[in-house]
């Protein structure tokens, strides 16, 4: 499945009036990251990811046949109440998807989701959003479709989440997931994440992800905007190269469980991301002074304890604190007496490394 074609549904032999369908999709942070994309949601350099476990969305999918009059037909609820604000990004991803899915018209759908984590929290919902959606329209193409694939099932969903939101095709299936060409991950491509296969050493099993919840207000640059401003960035070459490279690294390091080398490559990109938006034209920060007070200390932490625990960035002023489940009460202590003071609110959340979505 090397061709968008191969995502257009056929053998549709089955018919459905209405029925239901419930899954649930985590975030996901990735360690190498993507900044820059072309044309349809295709990334401009490859990333890898850690999916999260609690930190998810969960949303349920009612359809009902209907007389097909040309558009799309859906309601959409956020915890139960209708959402209005929310509805042009459906409608916008429905028109995206209608190629792959040509029965969407033929339905009326009541979309209701909701996440674990609180909303405008400056986690990303984006991602663990549009991942839930994808398998519950998979669900029903499944129902149409009963001779599907396992495989092709999962594929089609991470292919049609990343429409939505590129990085919501790391979000489907697999505890490390990559996305994007690269020579070394086999089976890789820009069109659907895939899970990492190789051996993962026992020091990332059940690696922990504390999230600092620095600043929750609404960002002043989207990612949108952002990933725009790499197509004449200076740096944008050399830093595809970087990021072709560091997940060369990062796969070796997954594998011999080299957690001092994880760190830096880990910190790098979470700068080198930000570097980025600093030297666009237009440049912007999304770092706040609290983010910087966070990496600091857990510098200053990590040096006096050689306890080996981290830190990474999405785009934003949040920081996700990676560490071993080894040292979790150590770093968890730390956190609470001395990181929380820089968090909004005192909020942060505990998550850890999960394995994709489930089906409720």
């Amino acid at each position: 499945m090397n061709s968008e074609k191969d995502f257009i549904a056929k053998s549709l032999t089955a018919t459905i009036e209405n029925g239901s369908s419930e899954w649930s999709a985590p975030s996901n942070i990735a360690l190498v990251k993507y900044w820059g994309k072309k044309q349809h949601q295709i990334p401009a350099n490859p990333s890898i990811s850690f999916t999260l476990r609690d930190c998810k969305t969960i949303t349920k999918l009612n359809f009902a046949k209907r007389e097909n009059d040309g558009n799309f037909s859906f309601d959409l609820l956020f915890e139960g109440k209708p959402k209005e604000d929310f509805k042009p990004k459906i409608q916008k991803f429905l028109e995206r998807i209608e190629a792959y899915c040509p029965y969407l018209k033929e339905y009326h759908f009541t979309i209701d989701t909701e996440n674990t984590f609180p909303h405008s929290s400056g986690i990303a919902s984006s991602a663990s959003g549009m991942a839930a959606l994808s398998m519950n329209i998979m669900s029903l193409e499944k129902a149409l479709n009963p001779s599907m694939s396992e495989d092709y099932f999962y594929r089609k969903a991470s292919f049609l989440a990343r429409l939505g939101s590129g990085s919501a095709c790391r979000s489907v299936k697999g505890s490390v997931v990559v996305w994007g060409n690269h020579a070394g991950i086999e089976g890789s491509s820009d069109l659907f994440g895939v899970e990492f296969t190789s051996e993962i050493h026992r020091n990332f099993s059940n690696y922990q992800d504390t999230i600092l919840l620095v600043d929750k207000g609404e960002k002043q640059v989207s990612s949108t905007v952002g990933h725009d401003l790499m197509h004449n960035h200076p740096f944008a070459e050399q830093r595809f190269g970087q990021a072709h490279q560091n997940l060369s690294a990062i796969k070796s390091i997954l594998g011999n469980g080299d957690l001092e080398a994880f760190i830096k490559i880990v910190e790098s990109e979470a700068l080198t991301l930000h570097a980025m938006m600093m030297t666009s034209m237009p440049y912007f920060i999304l770092m706040k002074p609290n983010t910087l007070e966070i990496i600091n200390a857990i510098w200053k932490f990590r040096n006096d304890t050689k306890i080996p625990v981290c830190f990474t960035l999405d785009a934003g002023a949040n920081v996700h604190v990676l560490y071993p489940e080894n040292v979790r009460e150590s770093v968890l202590q730390f956190i609470k007496g001395e990181l929380l003071g820089y968090c909004q609110n005192g909020q942060y959340i505990c998550d850890r490394i999960g394995t994709g979505a489930i089906n409720i």
